[in-house]
C-alpha cells in the first residue's frame, strides 16, 4: 500500500472547508444532501469510495453509497445498484463504533487491525462486489447539541499516482471540520423535510391513499427518470444538481392541494359523479396557489408539478388553460366541455416527469380499492400510454432505470409488504 499523501496546507484546507460548506448551504432536500455530503468529502480526501449512514433508533441505516472503481465497470449513465441495510450502533463495527464513542477512527488497512480493538470488518460487501477495502476513514456527524446524526466513511485514498494509500492527520483534521459543518447543514435539511412531510400528513387525513411513503417513492422515483434524462440530453452538472434538488421536494408536494377537498369527496368509496371529478381536478390549482408567493426554484417547480402533473402528453389531461388563481376557463377545448389541455413540451419538464412517477407508484402499490399490478402488467401498460399519457422521452429514461425504482419501491415498501423489512448486515 503506497503512503505518499497528497500534500496540502492548511489554508488549503481551510479554504477547501469554506467552498465546500457553501456549496451544502445551497441545497434543501436531505436526501440530495447527502449524497453531496458524501461525493465533497471524497472529492476533497481523494478516495476512491465511501459511504454516509444515519442513526435510526438503536441502528445505523446506509443512505448513500460511492464507488469509483466498481462505477467504471458500467455503462455510461448507470448507477451502482443501492442496496438498502442496517446494523446495530455497538462497538463491533468501525462505523458503529465511531457513532458510539463520538470520535475519529482511522484505520490504513482494515484487514489486519489489531486484535485489542473491540470493533472488526465485515468483508461481506468486499466478497459480494469483487472490491477491496484497504484504509478507511470514518467521522460521526454531530449535531451542536452534541447529538450523533450519522456517520460519513471514507473508503481507500489514493496518492497522485492513484494508488490506495493510508489517510493521513491532514485527512483527518479535514474531515473533522467538514463533518460538522456538513451536520449543520443536515440539521436545516431535516427540518425542511419535516415541514413538507406535515404537510403531507395533513393532505393524508383527507385521503388515506395519500401516505408518506407513496410520497417518497414518487419523488425517489422522479429524481431517477430525471438523472437518466439529463443524462441522455447531455444536460450540463450544475444545472442537473440544482433540478434534481428542487425536483426532489416538489414531487412530494405534487397533491398537497387535496387539503381543500371535502372529505365526502376524498373518501367517497364508490366511482365519483362528474360533478365531483370535477371538484377533485381543482386540487391541481388549489396546491399550485401554495406556492405562488415563492421566487425560488423549489417554488417554481412545485407550483408547476402541483398545477401540471395530471397533464397529458396528447393533450387530454386536465387543467388545461386555465386562470390558476381561480380555475377559470380560459381556451375551452373543441368539444367545449372543458379546459383544452397543455399538450407536449408545454407541460413542464417536473410534470412530465412526476406524472409517470406517480402512475407508476399508483399502478405497482396495493390500495384500499385496488390490488397491486404485476410487474410484467405495470410495464405493459405504460408502454401502451407512451406518446399518448406520457412523454415517450422521459418514458424511455423510465425503463432505462427501472431495476433502481425497484429498489426504491422495496425501501420505501408499506409495511404489510414483507419484502419491505430491513436486511440486517455488517459492513
Amino acid at each position: 500500500m503506497s503512503t505518499i499523501p497528497v500534500i496540502r496546507t492548511r489554508e488549503e484546507i481551510l479554504v477547501d472547508i469554506m467552498q465546500t460548506t457553501s456549496r451544502l448551504y445551497s441545497i434543501r432536500d436531505k436526501d440530495i444532501l447527502l449524497e453531496r455530503i458524501l461525493t465533497e468529502a471524497r472529492q476533497a480526501l481523494i478516495a476512491d469510495a465511501g459511504s454516509i449512514y444515519l442513526i435510526e433508533g438503536n441502528t445505523l441505516v446506509i443512505h448513500n453509497a460511492q464507488n469509483e472503481t466498481l462505477q467504471r465497470r458500467l455503462q455510461p449513465g448507470e448507477k451502482l445498484p443501492f442496496r438498502m441495510f442496517a446494523f446495530p450502533i455497538d462497538e463491533k463495527t468501525i462505523a458503529g463504533s465511531a457513532a458510539l464513542t463520538k470520535k475519529l477512527i482511522n484505520e490504513p488497512d482494515v484487514y489486519a487491525i489489531s486484535p485489542d480493538k473491540s470493533y472488526k470488518f465485515g468483508n461481506g460487501s468486499d466478497i459480494a462486489t469483487g472490491y477491496k477495502t484497504v484504509s478507511t476513514l470514518t467521522m460521526p456527524l454531530i449535531a451542536i447539541s452534541g447529538e450523533v446524526l450519522g456517520v460519513v466513511q471514507m473508503i481507500n485514498a489514493l496518492d497522485v499516482h492513484g494508488r490506495i494509500r493510508a489517510f493521513t492527520t491532514d485527512d483527518e483534521m479535514f474531515l473533522s471540520l467538514f463533518a460538522a459543518n456538513a451536520a449543520t447543514t443536515l440539521m436545516h435539511a431535516s427540518l425542511t423535510r419535516e415541514m413538507i412531510l406535515r404537510m403531507v400528513h395533513m393532505a393524508e387525513l383527507h385521503d388515506p391513499r395519500e401516505t408518506g411513503l407513496h410520497v417518497h417513492r414518487v419523488a425517489n422515483y422522479a429524481v431517477e427518470i430525471y438523472d437518466r434524462w439529463a443524462f441522455d440530453h447531455n444536460v450540463h452538472r450544475h444545472e442537473r444538481e440544482k433540478f434534481r434538488d428542487a425536483l426532489k421536494i416538489a414531487a412530494m408536494l405534487h397533491d398537497v392541494g387535496k387539503i381543500g377537498i371535502s372529505d365526502s369527496i376524498l373518501k367517497k368509496p364508490g366511482k365519483l359523479t362528474p360533478e365531483e371529478y370535477q371538484i377533485m381536478q381543482t386540487h391541481t390549482w388549489r396546491g399550485a396557489n401554495l406556492f405562488q408567493s415563492g421566487n425560488t426554484v423549489v417554488d417554481t417547480l412545485s407550483q408547476d408539478i402541483a398545477l401540471r402533473h395530471h397533464e397529458n402528453w396528447d393533450g387530454s389531461g386536465y387543467p388545461g388553460h386555465i386562470d390558476t388563481a381561480t380555475g377559470e376557463i380560459l381556451q375551452y377545448n373543441d368539444a367545449h366541455t372543458g379546459a383544452k389541455g397543455l399538450a407536449g413540451n408545454e407541460i413542464p419538464l417536473g410534470a412530465r416527469i412526476t406524472a409517470l412517477a406517480d402512475v407508476y407508484d399508483a399502478l405497482s402499490c396495493k390500495r384500499v380499492y385496488k390490488e397491486a399490478w404485476t410487474d410484467e402488467n405495470v410495464q405493459e401498460e405504460i408502454r401502451r400510454l407512451r406518446n399518448i399519457k406520457f412523454d415517450p422521452e422521459v418514458t424511455d429514461a423510465f425503463f432505462e432505470v427501472l431495476p433502481r425504482l425497484k429498489s426504491i419501491h422495496e425501501r420505501f415498501s408499506e409495511p404489510s409488504e414483507s419484502h419491505g423489512q430491513k436486511s440486517k448486515q455488517t459492513p
